[in-house]
């Protein structure tokens, strides 16, 4: 057994992860995406406020590795770090190359269409459709699905409710295909506050939904963020027939994927990064109708994401990249924009616990022994 010590924590025994044998196909009762992080060139400028820098032969790898277990990929979407040390030069990148590795390989692809490109402050409606409107066609010529991203210049730009709709009437009726939409809470992103033209949620939502429903064929389906099981349980059942509901919900997803007598949520989670091996086999296991090897392959995930989003949400992201680097995934802890150092060492330490009892550190030895790496460097003896 690999042991180590923990600060705060003492002595920790590793387990050993369960091996999870998957069918060669995608679940076929769920459509899951799981929002996938960048690499950052460890020797790249990647400080504060700089171009990112991105290692793309891992950062594809990575989607890859999603792909192989039957999973679709979410991405330039917030977990690889939009608005968050990603600037629209990379992220461009990242959808074209992201858009030929799926085609190679057959895999579902989504991509975000934000508005990123306006650096600048006080971008009006028209400069804000027109920067979505470039987007799209970023991603629709990649081949990918467009997520139309919540934006932070819509959201300041935006006088109330009309604007909102009379935005993304725009962006829908130039699609090419149908668009998924994108709620995303503040607590992923301040500057979203009063989304959809009001602080009140109950309102905001009856906004989406008429959105929903005079665009209904031009909608696959919406993600929402908004971290209230309860909220998107009524939303999902308010949605037109055939329109799908996205969870982006990493603190009740097992319970919003698994449904009930009324209807499921889909998937489009940051959480299912790091968890894909379990997420991929629960998937499968609920497509047998077996939802007690279901809860039991989710259950052990829950406090590991309930903590990896815990507040200040954005700042998972960090998180996500740590437990990549310990699974092997990556060779190092750096992020574009400096990003990892968003969260504490105590933190990181209960997240390499909590990771641990969720079987997703596939080799322990290795995460062991980074562990102890990551440690020493943060002056603290392992």
């Amino acid at each position: 057994m690999t042991e180590l010590n923990l600060p705060g924590l003492g002595r920790h025994r590793l387990g050993t992860p369960e091996p999870l044998d998957l069918p060669a196909h995608p679940p076929r009762s769920r459509t899951a995406f799981a929002a996938a992080h960048v690499v950052a060139d460890p020797l790249g400028a990647n400080a504060p406020g700089a171009p990112a820098a991105v290692d793309w032969e891992a950062t594809l790898a990575f989607r890859h590795h999603l792909w192989s277990l039957g999973l679709g990929v979410a991405d330039a979407m917030d977990t690889a770090q939009r608005g968050m040390g990603l600037d629209w030069t990379a992220t461009r990148e990242l959808i074209v190359r992201s858009g030929a590795e799926a085609r190679a390989v057959g895999g579902s692809l989504v991509c975000g269409v934000g508005t990123d490109q306006l650096t600048a402050p006080g971008a009006d409606l028209a400069a804000t459709t027109a920067a979505y409107e470039e987007q799209l066609a970023v991603v629709e010529e990649a081949g990918a699905r467009p997520v139309l991203m919540a934006s932070r210049a819509l959201a300041t730009a935006a006088r109330g409710p009309e604007d909102y709709l009379d935005v993304y009437g725009r962006l829908i009726g130039q699609a090419g295909q149908p668009v998924i939409l994108h709620w995303l809470g503040e607590m992923f992103d301040p500057a979203l506050a009063g989304y959809w033209g009001s602080a009140d949620l109950d309102t905001a939502t009856e906004t989406v939904l008429a959105l929903i429903r005079e665009n209904r064929a031009g909608i696959d389906g919406i993600k929402v963020s908004l971290l209230d099981a309860e909220r998107e349980i009524a939303l999902r059942r308010a949605l037109p027939e055939g329109v799908r509901l996205y969870t982006g919900d990493d603190f009740d997803y097992p319970r919003l994927i698994r449904g009930d007598e009324l209807g499921h949520s889909h998937a489009l989670l940051g959480v299912f990064d790091p968890i894909a091996t379990r997420a991929a086999a629960a998937l499968h296991a609920l497509d047998a109708g077996d939802t007690d090897r279901y809860d039991a392959l989710l259950a052990p995930t829950l406090p590991l994401a309930r903590h990896l989003f815990a507040a200040p949400t954005y700042h998972y992201k960090t998180g996500i990249v740590f437990l990549a680097w310990l699974a092997g995934h990556q060779s190092h802890f750096t992020m574009v924009g400096g990003a990892q150092s968003g969260r504490s060492v105590a933190h990181l330490v209960e997240l390499f616990r909590l990771a641990d009892a969720a079987g997703v550190l596939p080799d322990p030895d290795l995460a062991a022994h980074r562990m102890r790496q990551f440690l020493a460097v943060a002056g603290v003896a392992a």
